[in-house]
This record gives C-alpha cells, sequence and structure tokens, in this order.
C-alpha cells in the first residue's frame, strides 16, 4: 500500500490515557522527543477518565507496601507475579504524590494527608479519591494540562494504529499510523514504540469501558511476534448499571463499601445478610449477580437507606447516570448486571514495560506485567498505569532505534453488523461464566467473519481471549468454567506466541 512517511527522532506513544502520558512525560523529562498519537481528543475515549474508584496505595501509618503487596496477591489466585507487585506498591506513595504535585485535586483529611477509602478485598483503607466517585478524569485532567504544557511532546490526536513496523532483524522501529478518513496511512518511524492502548472492552456487548477499545494493540502486537501473557482473564464488574446505554454506565464498587447492597426483584439479598456480604471479590458478586439475572430474579444495587439524600454530592457521576436514565437511586434500586470491565492479560511486559520484542513497550490494560494475575484488586490498574507509564517512559528515553522497516500487513476494519455480531457473541459465550460449547461456537463465529472479512485486529484480539479460555480447564479468578469449577492445584500462565500466519505472509 502507498503511504507517507516521517521520521520520527525519539519513542513514539501509541495511546493518551494515564500510562501513555506518564510515559510522555518522563521521557521528555529525560531529554526525549516525544510523540503521541491517540484515536480521539486527549481525556476522551479512555477508561481512565472514567476510573470512578481511585488509586490504591500505601498512605497510611497503618497500610505498607508489603500489605498492599500481599493483598494484591490473594487477589490475583496464584498468578500474581512477585516482583513487579513489589515495585508497584513500593512506589504507590511517590506515584500519588507525584500526580498530586502535577495538580491532581485528591481528597485530603483534617490533617492534610490523603483521605482514603476502603474497596474490596483490601485489608485496609488505602484508596485515594477525588471528589468521591471522579478521580480518574481529575487525575488525567491534571496528567493532560502538564503534557500541552510539555514542549518535547507533540500530539496527534486523530490516530489510529493500524500495524507495527519491524526491521529485518525483528526489532520494532515504528508504526503504521492513520489519520482521518481519506489521508493516506503514514508510516512512522521511531527509536522505540510504547503500547498504551487500552483494554478490550469494546469486544463485549456488555462492557463499561469505551466501545473504541477492542484489543487492537494487542492483536497487532502478537501479529508482530510479541508474547501474550494470560489473555483469557477478564474483570467483569458485577454492578454496571443496566440502563439500556452502550457502554453501560458503572455503579462504582465505593457504593456497597459504603452499605449500599445487592438484591433480587423480591428484594431478597444476592449474597446473604452479613454486613460484608456484597464486598466479596468481583468475580464472586459477579457470579451471583449473573445468577440472578439467568434466573429471572433480577439483580439490583439498593442504595436507599445507605447513601439516599447524600447521593448527589456523594456520588455524582453515578448519580447523573442514573438521572439520565429516568431513575432517582434515592427513590429506587438500581438495575446492574455484570459487564466487562478490565483486561487482566495483555502484551507480556515487565515493570519498564518492556515486551518480549525489542523495540516494542507495552504500558496500562494493554499490558500484562502479573500484577493483577487471574483477578485484578479494585483501584490497582490507576497505580499501575500511572507507575509503570513513568518507569517506562524513563526506559524507553535511552532507546536508539534499529535499521529500515520491511513492508507491514494492510490489515481490513470489521464493519459494524459484522462487530456487533462479536461483541453479542463475547459477552454470551466468554463472560462470567463459560463452557466448552459455547466457545467452541464463538470461536466458529470468528472463523466465519475472518473467512468474510479478512483478519481484522478486533477478531485476533476476540480469538486470543476465547482460544486462551478454552485451553484453561480450570477456574480461577476473573475466568470462570461452569464445566471445570474447580480450581488447579498449580496455578499456570498460559504464554502465546503466534507462528506468522500465512495470510498475513500472503499478504506481504
Amino acid at each position: 500500500m502507498t503511504m507517507n512517511r516521517i521520521r520520527h527522532d525519539g519513542p513514539l506513544i501509541v495511546g493518551a490515557g494515564l500510562a501513555g502520558l506518564s510515559a510522555a512525560l518522563e521521557a521528555a523529562k529525560a531529554g526525549a522527543k516525544v510523540l503521541v498519537v491517540t484515536p480521539e481528543p486527549l481525556l476522551n475515549a479512555c477508561s481512565s477518565a472514567w476510573a470512578q474508584g481511585g488509586m490504591a496505595a500505601a498512605l497510611t501509618p497503618q497500610d505498607s507496601p508489603r500489605l498492599h503487596a500481599q493483598d494484591t496477591q490473594a487477589a490475583g489466585a496464584g498468578l500474581v507475579e512477585v516482583e513487579a507487585t513489589r515495585v508497584l506498591t513500593q512506589h504507590g506513595r511517590e506515584t500519588v504524590e507525584w500526580l498530586a504535585a502535577l495538580g491532581a485535586p485528591f481528597d485530603r483529611d483534617d490533617q492534610g494527608g490523603f483521605a482514603v477509602s476502603l474497596e474490596a478485598a483490601h485489608a485496609v483503607p488505602r484508596v485515594a479519591r477525588v471528589g468521591g466517585d471522579g478521580a480518574g478524569r481529575a487525575i488525567l485532567t491534571a496528567v493532560v494540562a502538564a503534557v500541552r504544557a510539555e514542549k518535547a511532546i507533540a500530539v496527534w490526536d486523530d490516530a489510529r494504529l493500524k500495524a507495527l513496523a519491524r526491521d529485518a532483524d525483528g526489532r520494532v522501529v515504528g508504526a503504521v499510523i492513520a489519520r482521518g478518513p481519506d489521508v493516506k496511512p503514514t508510516l512512522v518511524t521511531a527509536t522505540a514504540v510504547v503500547l498504551a492502548t487500552g483494554g478490550a472492552g469494546g469486544l463485549f456487548a456488555a462492557t463499561t469501558t469505551p466501545a473504541a477499545l477492542k484489543g487492537e494493540g494487542l492483536a497487532l502486537a502478537a501479529m508482530a511476534g510479541a508474547e501474550i501473557l494470560d489473555p483469557e482473564f477478564v474483570q467483569f464488574h458485577p454492578t454496571a448499571l443496566d440502563v439500556g446505554v452502550d457502554p453501560a454506565p458503572l455503579a462504582t464498587e465505593a457504593l456497597r463499601g459504603e452499605g449500599a447492597r445487592l438484591i433480587d426483584g423480591e428484594g431478597s439479598f444476592l449474597l446473604g445478610a452479613e454486613d460484608d456480604a456484597d464486598l466479596k471479590p468481583r468475580d464472586v458478586v459477579a457470579r451471583a449477580v449473573h445468577a440472578a439475572r439467568a434466573s429471572g430474579r433480577g439483580a439490583y444495587l439498593d442504595a436507599r437507606t445507605a447513601v439516599g439524600e447524600a447521593f448527589p454530592h456523594e456520588f455524582p457521576a453515578v448519580f447523573a447516570a442514573c438521572m439520565r436514565a429516568g431513575l432517582d437511586p434515592r427513590l429506587s434500586p438500581m438495575p446492574v448486571m455484570a459487564a466487562c470491565h478490565y483486561h487482566m492479560g495483555g502484551i507480556a511486559a515487565d515493570a519498564d514495560g518492556r515486551t518480549t520484542l525489542p523495540g516494542l513497550y507495552a504500558v496500562g490494560e494493554c499490558a500484562a506485567t502479573g500484577v493483577h494475575g487471574a483477578n485484578r484488586l479494585a483501584s490497582n490498574s490507576l497505580l499501575e498505569a500511572a507507575t509503570f507509564g513513568r518507569r517506562a517512559g524513563r526506559a524507553v528515553a535511552g532507546e536508539r532505534g534499529g535499521d529500515k522497516p520491511q513492508p507491514t500487513p494492510d490489515l481490513p476494519d470489521l464493519p459494524e453488523p459484522a462487530m456487533g455480531e462479536l461483541r453479542a457473541a463475547m459477552t454470551a459465550h466468554c463472560g462470567v461464566v463459560r463452557d466448552a460449547q459455547g466457545l467452541t461456537a464463538l470461536l466458529a463465529l470468528i472463523d466465519r467473519l475472518e473467512a468474510r472479512h479478512g483478519p481484522a485486529a478486533a477478531l485476533l484480539a476476540a480469538r486470543l481471549i476465547a482460544q486462551a479460555a478454552l485451553d484453561r480447564r480450570e477456574s480461577r479468578g476473573g475466568h470462570y468454567r461452569s464445566d471445570y469449577p474447580q480450581t488447579a492445584a498449580r496455578a499456570e500462565h498460559t504464554r502465546v506466541r503466534l507462528v506468522r500466519p500465512a495470510e498475513l505472509e500472503a499478504a506481504e
């Protein structure tokens, strides 16, 4: 295919959520010239801006990085990588203070320290918050302002990643970027590429993430030969508002922290009457919500007593989403469903973002550093994005680039109707509860769509998740197989490396 070519003498960062922009700021500070490319204007279509809970970190005298690491490991069901987790939790306070210094308006206590709240599976309150449920947007707004003020960072905000470019030795030396509908794609060569392309929620019909996030960064990295780690582990948030909106608005877990209860249509508790019954790990709560809906009893989050009149100022984002849907959460329980929320798996990367491919880094949700294992601990995602994003920025600033790029395959996009079919099938067969029959049917659908529309990146991302889910014959963390409900005695990672498929060779 014909394309424009430009040479950028520095790192190319794909994605402008918290991970990508943290990397950009640190790389610039280390003296690099940075180019950030993202499909939407800054603050749009990225999960960081939608995050409600906050940022987990050991910020109080009764907490410690070691305790935070223990909670993270317990949640991750045997697959958490100890070293990466140690790095993450030890830098918790430093990361929160860095963001606060950039202007992130964290809630403070009377002594001026960080106000922290409790979320499920944390031993102590440790989630730093902003304005009740607006943490992500407020934090990212401060980071965006810093990026705009930094002369060494250029941003293209109408730019989509189409392929990764490699030299003859297999080193990643740039990327093919599509800008606008009618402009020829541009091959941008760079000293290294940092993928910060977010999660894969857009592959599911029921999702709390921007629908544009279809795991394409993951797929293109796999296609270039990078190792993919644990792609089957997807976290489903148990309390997405079921009000007919796509993506589904989130009812933050902090509501249950404040005492809101999950009930069915008859008003019976879904998980039991104990005060903390609804604060079990997300996968347990999600299955209870899924079962209540599947049996026709319905699932609702009742905050009438726990929050009541305080709703508009305690949880303004959730309140606004309810009111927009014609529902007043002060007066009636909120209908909820389990929806795709976070991808634990992704491109295998270390705590500095290095992948198995030279010249390629991955940070944030598209990466799998092993800190989330089989099930992410609440509010560890913003911490990971900023902490490992910064580390990757410092590491990538020292990269010097490789040889000239080889030709790259031109992958088709999946048309909307086909995307709709894929999303419905992913939610039906690769959702909260999975079995061999459903996953086999899903993979057959992916085959049919690929035969009809070609090897679209979204199809490869879906295939990676579905195939690994079929191959993992046990239940662990966010992955639950109704035909294999037991957890195996030994926890083993899934590691996938694609052999170059024949049709890609042909496309070149």
